[in-house]
C-alpha cells in the first residue's frame, strides 16, 4: 500500500511542474493535455483507491481525496477530471465482472486508458429519475442502448464511459443499471463541444447512443443497482470537488496577498489596510473550515452519514471558493480583472464547481430531507396553554 505522504508530494510536484506552467496554454489550445495526464499516471495519481493487485495505490478515501486539493491549486477542472477517472477506476476494480476487470482495470489504474461517468441527460438535468436512455436485452444477453447523455466530460478523450441506463419503461430507479461503453463502440457518437469559458482544455459535450451493443461482461451494476452505484460515485465526486475548491481558495488568497503586500497606497501598502486584511482573514477562516469539512466527509464515505456530509461539503466549500475568488479580485482592484493574474479563471471555475455533480440547490434538498427526518425523531414540544390556539 502506498504512503499517502508520498502521493501528496507527487501531487504537489505535478501541480507546480505540470499544471501551473501550462494551464494558460492548455486553455488557449482547447485540447485535453494527454501528456499531462500521462505524467499524472506516472506519478501514481490515476489509481488512488484501487487495490495494489490491480496496480492501484490502495488508499482510503479519507486520505486520497486530499490529492485534489493539491491539484486544485493549479486548476479545478483538471483536478475534477482526474477525480472522475479515479472514481470510475475504483468502480471497475471493485464492481465489474471478472472479464471486464481483467481487460480494463490495470490500464485504468496505470492511466494508459482514461474513464469517465455519464448520468445527466439533456432533458432531465438534476432530476436523474427522469431518465430516457434505454437499454434492452437482446437474445444473446447483450444490452442495446439508445438515448443521450449531457455534460459528458473527457468527451471523445476518455477510452471508456460508465453510463447509467434504464432497462424498462417503469417509472423510478429500480430498473436502472450501469454499463461500461468503450469510446470505440459502434453507434456511439458525440455532439459539438460545449463552449466553456475558463476550462476549454476539458472537452465536454453530449453523447448519443444509437443501437449501441454492450456485452453482458460490461455491466458494472446490474438492473436495480445502477442508481445506488451512481449515487455512491457522486458522493465521492462531491467531496473531491470540495477538496479541489480548497486548492482554488488557497491560490486566490496567495495571489491577493502577494499583490497587496507590495501595492503602495495611502502612505503604506494595501496589506496595511483593515479593509484588505479583514476580508482576507475571512477567506483564511473559510479555508480552514472547508478543509475540516471535506476531510470529515471523505472519512465518512461508505457510511450512512456519508451522503449527508458530502452534501454539506458540496454546499459550503464551492460557495466559499467563489466568495474567495470574488473578494481577491476586488483586493487587486482593476488589476484583478486582467487575465495574467488568473482570478477571472478561478472565479469561473468556482462557479462551475458549484454546479457539477449536484448544484448548491440540490445539496440543500439533501440536507433539508435529513432535517425533516431528524425533526420526526424528536419529541414534540408542548405548546403552553393559551398559546397557539385559534
Amino acid at each position: 500500500m502506498t504512503n499517502i505522504n508520498a502521493i501528496l508530494d507527487a501531487a504537489r510536484t505535478h501541480c507546480d511542474e505540470v499544471i501551473k506552467p501550462n494551464i494558460a496554454q492548455w486553455n488557449d489550445a482547447g485540447v485535453w493535455p494527454r501528456d499531462a495526464s500521462d505524467k499524472a499516471a506516472a506519478a501514481g495519481l490515476t489509481g488512488l483507491y484501487c487495490a495494489p493487485e490491480f496496480g492501484g495505490q490502495g488508499l482510503a478515501f479519507g486520505e486520497a481525496i486530499q490529492v485534489y486539493e493539491a491539484l486544485g491549486k493549479g486548476d479545478g477542472a483538471y483536478s475534477f477530471a482526474l477525480s472522475m477517472h479515479n472514481i470510475c477506476a475504483f468502480a471497475v476494480c471493485n464492481f465489474a465482472t471478472e472479464a471486464f476487470r481483467e481487460a480494463w482495470a490495470r490500464d485504468l489504474t496505470a492511466g494508459r486508458k482514461l474513464a469517465n461517468f455519464a448520468l445527466t441527460e439533456p432533458q432531465s438535468g438534476s432530476d436523474a429519475m427522469k431518465m430516457y436512455t434505454r437499454a434492452r436485452l437482446d437474445d444473446a444477453g447483450n444490452y442495446i442502448i439508445n438515448g443521450a447523455k449531457a455534460w459528458v466530460s473527457l468527451a471523445q478523450e476518455a477510452d471508456v464511459y460508465l453510463v447509467v441506463v434504464k432497462t424498462s419503461e417503469a417509472p423510478g430507479h429500480k430498473d436502472m443499471a450501469m454499463v461500461a461503453v468503450p469510446v470505440t463502440a459502434e453507434g456511439l457518437s458525440f455532439g459539438p463541444r460545449y463552449d466553456t469559458p475558463s476550462y476549454r482544455f476539458l472537452p465536454m459535450s453530449e453523447m448519443y447512443f444509437e443501437n449501441v451493443k454492450v456485452p453482458a461482461e460490461n455491466v458494472i451494476a446490474p438492473a436495480g443497482q445502477g442508481m445506488q452505484t451512481a449515487l455512491a460515485a457522486i458522493d465521492i465526486a462531491r467531496v473531491s470537488i470540495a477538496a479541489g475548491c480548497c486548492g482554488l481558495m488557497e491560490t486566490a488568497l496567495d495571489t491577493a496577498l502577494a499583490y497587496a503586500k507590495n501595492r503602495k497606497m495611502f502612505d503604506g501598502v494595501n496589506l496595511d489596510l483593515d479593509g484588505t486584511l479583514w476580508p482576507l482573514g475571512n477567506i483564511a477562516t473559510d479555508l480552514e473550515m472547508s478543509r475540516l469539512l471535506y476531510r470529515k466527509a471523505a472519512a465518512a464515505i461508505g457510511t450512512k452519514e456519508g451522503p449527508l456530509l458530502a452534501a454539506h461539503a458540496k454546499l459550503y466549500v464551492p460557495d466559499a471558493a467563489l466568495r474567495a475568488a470574488t473578494i481577491c479580485t476586488q483586493i487587486l482592484g482593476g488589476m484583478g480583472l486582467l487575465k495574467p493574474y488568473g482570478l477571472d479563471r478561478l472565479t469561473l471555475l468556482a462557479q462551475m464547481l458549484k454546479i457539477v455533480d449536484g448544484t448548491t440547490e440540490i445539496q440543500r434538498v439533501v440536507i433539508g430531507r435529513a432535517l425533516r427526518k431528524r425533526a420526526e425523531s424528536l419529541a414534540d414540544i408542548p405548546v403552553p396553554k393559551g398559546y397557539g390556539e385559534a
